[in-house]
């Protein structure tokens, strides 16, 4: 017996209980057959001022998303698809591969992160000098650096937005992200741009940014769907979130 309506797979998500972006853009961004069910973080502690308090959020995450993860696995899904991105770029490469092993060990299931979704985006778009945005403290943009950086890439530069808080990251507007893509666009020889931060909206921007600007823009959202779909091998394409799920 299959899922009434996940009849081609039911995708675990693990998010933050601060982020209110990630669910609904994997919910615009699903097709027939598939759907997604969302075990929340508890974070009690949403102060992310300063890298301090970035650690303590993330402290936060690792305490609890063992628990997490054995929620969602009551409802039997196919696989796994991480709802949040800063802790799957910590400690760079060696640092994600942990963390996979961390969910998988858990779940026994194959696992989506942005970090590794971003990753194959690049080497698919070809693309080897990049620009990075995020809402991350310096600490955290030190670490999308490293994992970027030990893959090879070239990293032009990483304009960090500084949220204070784990909520405020889902009020920064579009004026605010077009300057980030713009100003990093403008940087010598740049040939794609990567946002960070699942609870940073940019995937309908990032799609018309790719427009404007000539070059790929990979939202983080967009990227870990459509490391998740192509995984199970469902090749439906998604328009409207950029070229990743539209052509590729």
């Amino acid at each position: 017996m299959t899922d009434a309506l996940g009849w081609r797979r039911t995708f675990g998500v693990i998010a933050p209980s601060t982020n209110t972006i990630v669910e609904p853009d994997f919910y615009r961004m699903t097709v027939p057959g598939v759907t997604a069910h969302v075990s929340r973080i508890h974070i009690r502690d949403q102060n992310m001022a300063g890298d301090a308090g970035m650690e303590r959020l993330l402290e936060q995450i690792r305490d609890e998303i063992g628990a997490a993860c054995e929620r969602v696995l009551t409802c039997e899904p196919d696989y796994m698809v991480m709802g949040m991105s800063a802790e799957t770029f910590w400690g760079g490469v060696a640092g994600n591969r942990a963390f996979v092993k961390q969910i998988h060990d858990i779940t026994g299931l194959q696992v989506a992160t942005g970090a590794e979704a971003c990753e194959r985006a690049l080497r698919l778009y070809g693309a080897r000098r990049i620009g990075v945005v995020t809402p991350y403290q310096p600490v955290g943009d030190a670490n999308v650096r490293r994992f970027f950086g030990e893959l090879g890439f070239d990293v032009a530069g990483v304009t960090g937005l500084r949220c204070p808080t784990a909520v405020s990251i889902a009020h920064v507007g579009e004026e605010r992200l077009r300057e980030a893509l713009t100003g990093l666009a403008a940087l010598d020889g740049v040939d794609a741009l990567v946002q960070c931060g699942t609870n940073l909206s940019m995937v309908a921007l990032a799609d018309e940014a790719e427009r404007w600007l000539g070059l790929p823009v990979i939202a983080i959202n967009a990227a870990t769907w459509w490391m998740a779909l192509r995984d199970s091998g469902i090749e439906d394409k998604v328009y409207g979130a950029g070229s990743l799920l539209r052509d590729h």
